[in-house]
């Protein structure tokens, strides 16, 4: 692993500031934490749990400076598909699974390329992840009674469809007073902890005035634990190792991408460079050790790691600081818990939810009606109805197909003549003994086929020399050589005789490997177009050939004129 280097120079004056907004990112962490540990179908204090551990792993053991760790909403469709599938212990070893996985990425080197995931996949699954947020909030905010969770979002929706004759108005007050505190509070005091008074705010109305007219977390999973979180040991088997690998993978894609991208956020709010694949082992640690206490799938969280970047950061310390903080309220506090309404925390995660949809983002892109439309129409479509599982391959297969396609277009076989002699000697160059032709853009695997066609047609009668410009060819992969060999092949056997010009490095050194370079001739290949002219007209004998003699043809003339 890359030399940790982040906490060096490190004063007491910078500590003091890490420990401001190490508070002040635990007073968000909290109420975020318990709501997205109940989205995901376990109990809140699962969601504690997970912001205590990992956020002090990836403190510790991250790449990023500011890196905030914790559940996150991004997660919730998953998670929640898990436990309703498999069950509670299944989500751990998934958790564990996914954790591997993300030290395998990151001792493999792959923190750059997750990167080069399309934006039209981000954005469609993070919009599907949160309309799916927002309408698994509709139950809390209604106050419905007799919902039973469904894996997919249309038997959801038919489920509070039905019940929805079970209203509490109750916990549409409750809702009401909790969404307009998250609207209006920043407006008037932006530095105030806002989630938290949307919490508290709304407790102490439904305690005072009407007590046990609410679901609460007390009714509901019977208030969180005093205590420190206790070890558990899931039951691993061959089988749950099969069954669990794809929603496994799905995590830890997941969690790569979205702790990537707030690290990207962070170096972006404050110069700092993020070390990736440091980052991905840190969150792979973190995925491992926290579901040994009973901790859900945790990653970087980019609104609280951009609010302790606010709120004065200056180090890993103040990560280390907020979970050091949540463990002490964890501690002091846990029994007023219980009098917290589902309702007050329904509003914090629609909010959520709107802020990650990027429906800005969403609209443009789908006005632009282009293959990345497809591509983010599909994958939110998937997301929603399907699941992740399911939508991020099918959308990344998507967005390959159709890069391939753009790409493959750039491929171009352009018929070419000596222009400079042409255009002052004003004659026409169709020598019909050699033909010439400038290959320009990749030859991969998309355009390979297309290049063999194009070539095989351009070519009307068949010349006794072929020549090749292909300065512009900027790589050649396996079955770009496969049918440029097939194609050269069988036009030796014909007795023509082909002359490569001006071919780069790269691409030359994958013909001496594949073994094409020695069948078409060392001394075929040239590095100025010139000297292949010559040697083309050296092979026809210019001086004896019969067709410069008929029908006007002057091309031979043209061509002389290079030599001379």
């Amino acid at each position: 692993m890359l030399k940790d280097d982040r906490f060096k120079g490190i004063t007491s004056a910078d500590i003091r500031k890490d420990i401001v907004a190490g508070i002040t990112v635990g007073v968000v962490a909290i109420p975020l934490g318990m709501a997205f540990a109940i989205a995901s179908g376990v109990s809140p204090e699962y969601g504690i749990y997970t912001t205590i551990i990992a956020g002090l792993i990836v403190a510790v053991l991250g790449g990023s400076h500011f890196q905030i760790a914790g559940p996150t909403g991004a997660f919730i469709p998953i998670l929640l598909a898990i436990v309703l599938q498999y069950g509670y212990e299944d989500l751990l070893i998934a958790g564990m699974m996914a954790g591997v996985m993300l030290i395998i990425m990151s001792i493999f080197k792959f923190g750059s390329l997750i990167t080069y995931i399309p934006r039209s996949v981000t954005i469609g699954f993070t919009s599907g992840i949160a309309v799916i947020i927002f309408s698994g909030q509709l139950e809390n905010f209604f106050g419905l009674q007799n919902i039973e969770k469904k894996q997919y979002f249309h038997e959801n929706m038919l489920e509070i469809i039905n019940n929805f004759h079970t209203v509490n108005f109750y916990s549409i007050f409750i809702g009401i007073i909790g969404l307009l505190l998250i609207i209006f509070i920043p407006k008037f005091f932006p530095r105030a902890p806002v989630l938290l008074i949307a919490l508290l705010i709304p407790t102490i109305i439904s305690v005072i005035f009407f007590p046990d007219k609410t679901a609460t977390i007390g009714s509901q999973f019977g208030g969180i634990p005093q205590a420190l979180p206790s070890f558990i040991m899931p039951e691993i088997t061959l089988d749950k190792l099969y069954y669990l690998w794809g929603p496994a993978f799905a995590i830890a894609m997941l969690g790569g991408i979205e702790s990537l991208l707030s690290a990207v956020v962070a170096d972006g709010m404050t110069g700092k460079q993020h070390h990736s694949n440091k980052e991905l082992f840190g969150q792979g640690v973190a995925n491992i050790v926290t579901p040994f206490f009973g901790g859900i799938p945790a990653t970087g969280a980019i609104a609280r790691t951009a609010t302790n970047i606010k709120s004065g950061a200056v180090s890993p310390f103040s990560g280390i600081f907020q979970s050091v903080f949540v463990l002490a309220t964890l501690l002091l506090f846990a029994p007023f818990a219980s009098h917290i309404p589902l309702a007050s925390m329904a509003p914090i995660l629609m909010v959520v939810a709107y802020n990650m949809s990027e429906y800005k983002t969403f609209t443009n892109m789908l006005k632009m009606r282009t293959s990345d439309s497809l591509v983010l129409i599909t994958t939110f479509l998937l997301t929603v109805f399907v699941n992740l599982t399911v939508a991020v391959p099918v959308g990344l297969l998507l967005a390959m197909v159709s890069f391939v396609r753009r790409i493959s277009s750039l491929l171009e076989v352009e018929s070419i003549k000596p222009e400079k002699y042409v255009q002052e000697k004003k004659v026409q160059a169709n020598c019909p003994k050699i033909a010439s032709f400038t290959i320009r853009g990749p030859l991969f695997f998309g355009a390979a086929d297309r290049f063999e066609s194009i070539l095989s047609r351009a070519i009307h009668r068949r010349p006794k020399v072929l020549i090749l410009k292909m300065r512009h060819v900027s790589m050649i992969d396996a079955t770009g050589e496969a049918n440029l060999a097939s194609f050269i092949q069988h036009y030796l056997k014909h007795g023509g005789t082909v002359l490569i010009a001006e071919l780069d490095e790269a691409p030359l050194e994958i013909l001496k490997r594949s073994g094409l370079y020695e069948t078409i001739g060392a001394q075929h290949f040239f590095s100025d177009t010139t000297d292949a002219i010559n040697q083309a007209l050296n092979l026809i004998d210019v001086s004896n050939c019969p067709y410069c003699q008929k029908n006007g043809v002057k091309s031979c003339s043209v061509y002389k004129q290079i030599r001379s």
